[in-house]
C-alpha cells in the first residue's frame, strides 16, 4: 500500500529552529511546575481563545472572555458571545483529544461551531474558494474528495516518523489547504496543531501559540499562500516553528513573572543554577542588574542566601527551602 506523503523540504532554517525549540523546551522542563500551574493555565487559555478568535474577526478580547468563563454577562453581539462560548467548549476538551483520530477532530469542530453552523462536526458538502484581500487565493479540493484527503492526511500523521514539530506544522497547512469544513477551518487547524504538540510535550497545554499567530497574522496568511504557490508546506513550517519558539520563550518569562515575588524568583532560579552570575539572573528574569543586586543584597542580609567561594569560581547557597 502506498502511503500519501505531503510535500515539504527540510531546510537548514527548519533544522536550526528545531534545535532552538529543543533548547527552550529543556528550560521549560526545568521550570515545568511553575509553568503548568492552574493560574498560568487559565491565563494561557484566555490568551489562546482571544488570539484564535481575533484572527477570525472576533474582538471581544481577553477581559470579556475572562468574564464569560466566570459566568458573567458581557456586552457584545450574539454572534461574538456564541463564538466565545463555543471556543471555550472546544478547548475545554483539549487534553482529551486524540491527535491521530479523525473522529476527535470532528468532535472538536462540532464543539467549536455548535450554534454557529447547521452541520457542525461534518465535512462540507459544497465547493469553496478561500479568499484574501485580492479575491479568491485558493480553490479548495472538491467536496467529494474531502473524506479521502482527510483520511490520507491522518494516515500520514499516524504513520510518519517525522519530528512532531514538523508533523504538526505540515498537518496544519495541509488541513487549511483541504479546507474540509464550510467554516471554522482556521480555528480547528490551529487547535489541532496545539493538540499534536501537547501529546509531544505536556507543557504545550500552557503555551498559547494561537496568540502569537494572532500577533503575526499577516505573516501567517502569507506563509499559507507561499506554501500553496510552491506546492509544498516548507514556508509554513518555517513560519510556525518561529511562532512556537516565540511562544515558548514568552511562556517561560510569564511563568517567572507570575511567581510570588522577585526574591522567590531569584531563589528558584539559583536552586537550579547555583553558579549563575548577576547578569544571567537578570537576563532570565528580564530585569536590570541593579534590581537583581538590590534583591540579592536583601536576601543575604536576611541570611536566606550566601555566597560560597570566590566571586569568579564560587556558587550560591540557599539557606531555606524554596
Amino acid at each position: 500500500m502506498n502511503h500519501y506523503k505531503p510535500p515539504y523540504t527540510l531546510t537548514s532554517k527548519i533544522v536550526n529552529l528545531i534545535s532552538q525549540i529543543s533548547e527552550e523546551m529543556t528550560k521549560v522542563a526545568m521550570n515545568e511546575k511553575h509553568i503548568i500551574t492552574p493560574k498560568l493555565r487559565k491565563i494561557s487559555r484566555i490568551k489562546t481563545l482571544s488570539g484564535t478568535l481575533e484572527i477570525e474577526g472576533n474582538f471581544l478580547g481577553e477581559d470579556k472572555i475572562t468574564a464569560i468563563l466566570e459566568g458573567k454577562r458581557v456586552l457584545g453581539t450574539y454572534q461574538e458571545v456564541i463564538e466565545v462560548q463555543s471556543a471555550i467548549n472546544a478547548y475545554r476538551a483539549f487534553e482529551t483529544y486524540r491527535p491521530y483520530e479523525m473522529e476527535d477532530l470532528l468532535e472538536a469542530h462540532r464543539r467549536m461551531m455548535e450554534n454557529i453552523l447547521r452541520t457542525p462536526g461534518q465535512f462540507r458538502r459544497v465547493n469553496v474558494g478561500v479568499g484574501n484581500s485580492q479575491g479568491v487565493s485558493h480553490v479548495a479540493p472538491p467536496y467529494d474528495r474531502v473524506p479521502e484527503l482527510m483520511g490520507q492526511l491522518f494516515d500520514w500523521l499516524k504513520t510518519s516518523d517525522e519530528h512532531p514539530l514538523i508533523k504538526s506544522s505540515v498537518f496544519h497547512y495541509e488541513f487549511e489547504f483541504i479546507h474540509p469544513f464550510s467554516d471554522g477551518n482556521g480555528r480547528i487547524g490551529r487547535l489541532w496543531q496545539s493538540v499534536i504538540l501537547y501529546h509531544w510535550r505536556k507543557p504545550f497545554v500552557a503555551i498559547p501559540t494561537e496568540s502569537i499567530i494572532r500577533d503575526h497574522q499577516k505573516s501567517y496568511y502569507d506563509a499559507i499562500e507561499a506554501s500553496t504557490e510552491q506546492a509544498e508546506s516548507t514556508p509554513f513550517i518555517e513560519f510556525m516553528l518561529n511562532v512556537i519558539l516565540e511562544s515558548i520563550k514568552s511562556s517561560v518569562k510569564s511563568s517567572v513573572k507570575s511567581s510570588v515575588n522577585t526574591e522567590d524568583n531569584i531563589l528558584l532560579y539559583l536552586k537550579d543554577h547555583p553558579e549563575a552570575t548577576m547578569r544571567e539572573i537578570a537576563e532570565y528574569l528580564d530585569l536590570s542588574i541593579r534590581a537583581i543586586e538590590k534583591q540579592m543584597a536583601k536576601l543575604k542580609k536576611e541570611k536566606r542566601l550566601k555566597r560560597v567561594g570566590s566571586a569568579r569560581k564560587g556558587h550560591w547557597e540557599i539557606s531555606d527551602e524554596v
